[in-house]
């Protein structure tokens, strides 16, 4: 598959990339992107030995790839050419559930009790004031999710055969740069290295434990399936992202829009939800924290993931990626 930088706004940002005619099970080299062309990035260029040693030190880290990204020599390969892959490796990826204000009315309302007597709009009245009184009074709600779970678009999306309760959400994902501990929201933006986007893929049925209700919600087993977290394919600098409380999000399925939306439908901002999330273990360079995803929901919609699907994902200055839903081989 080959990969464009449609809709990436920035001068550069990071990849990781596998140079045309490299098997499909090769390991990505470490890439910068400048307009349509690529090129392999080492220690030298990093001044780190790694990607996360070099988030470590962001921003100013990213003034030496500048450089990079400004010469001419005959390094670069035409982007056209490479298959990108998940752009970061992260140790730890916090994820944010009902973060944004409209897909949590729209949530509550999609799993309206049969015995519920108020009418659809008095109940959404009442999650209105709900998530309003939680964004003036209450803290974010985080779950963890898997690292061995994040795949680049490259790979297809196979849906387990337990279920066929299998949903989208898009997201703003933070990719951290300098460790993150305890910090207070008026300093948080300054552990940011930069933005990429993930689809947090959810399999609904599973998310709540039927067998023992006391326990809530169970998200190992509702999220974490193998290639569940799409990311990608670009890592772009946060200085190049201006307002990320201000971004348009929209997610399309065979070329239907499902999500349309912005970051300002965040209860929690970026700040607050950086400053939170570093209160009990330190958030490391390189590591993912996802947003929240908008309204729009495959549940909402009634209509959850099949065998044959193509999503695309796109977020504001942070391009797009294309993902491809196939049936578990089993299931077929």
């Amino acid at each position: 598959m080959t990969s464009s930088s449609v809709g990436l706004a920035a001068p550069y940002a990071i990849v990781r990339f596998r140079p045309g005619g490299s098997a499909a099970d090769a390991e990505p080299l470490l890439g910068l992107v400048a307009g349509d062309r690529v090129r392999e990035v080492g220690p030298d260029e990093l001044g780190a030995p790694d990607l996360n040693a070099f988030l470590a030190e962001a921003p100013a880290s990213w003034d030496r790839l500048r450089r990079v990204a400004e010469q001419a020599d005959g390094t670069w390969h035409p982007l056209a050419d490479v298959t990108l892959t998940a752009p970061v490796t992260p140790r730890q990826v916090l994820q944010t559930g009902a973060n944004y204000r409209t897909h949590v009315i729209d949530l509550v309302a999609a799993g309206r009790a049969k015995n519920d007597p108020r009418p659809i709009e008095e109940l959404r009245e009442w999650a209105a004031e709900m998530m309003d009184r939680r964004a003036r009074e209450g803290t974010p709600y985080f779950f963890i999710g898997l690292p061995a779970a994040v795949v680049g678009d490259d790979v297809d999306l196979v849906l387990p055969g337990y279920s066929d309760q299998h949903d989208w959400e898009l997201e703003l994902a933070v990719v951290i740069g300098k460790t993150a501990y305890r910090v207070d929201r008026e300093h948080a933006l300054e552990h940011v290295a930069g933005y990429t986007i993930v689809n947090d893929i959810t399999t609904r049925d599973l998310v709540f434990r039927e067998d023992m209700k006391e326990i809530g919600t169970d998200w190992y087993r509702g999220k974490n399936a193998p290639g569940f977290l799409p990311t990608g394919p670009f890592l772009v600098p946060a200085e190049f992202v201006p307002d990320a409380g201000d971004l348009h999000l929209e997610l399309t399925l065979n070329g239907d829009t499902m999500q349309d939306a912005t970051t300002s439908d965040l209860l929690f901002d970026l700040p607050a939800l950086i400053a939170g999330a570093s209160q009990n273990m330190p958030l490391l360079p390189g590591d993912l924290l996802l947003t929240g995803s908008p309204a729009g929901n495959g549940i909402v919609h009634g209509r959850m993931l099949r065998d044959g699907d193509v999503m695309v994902g796109a977020i504001e200055g942070l391009g797009a990626q294309t993902v491809r839903a196939v049936a578990e081989a089993e299931s077929r």
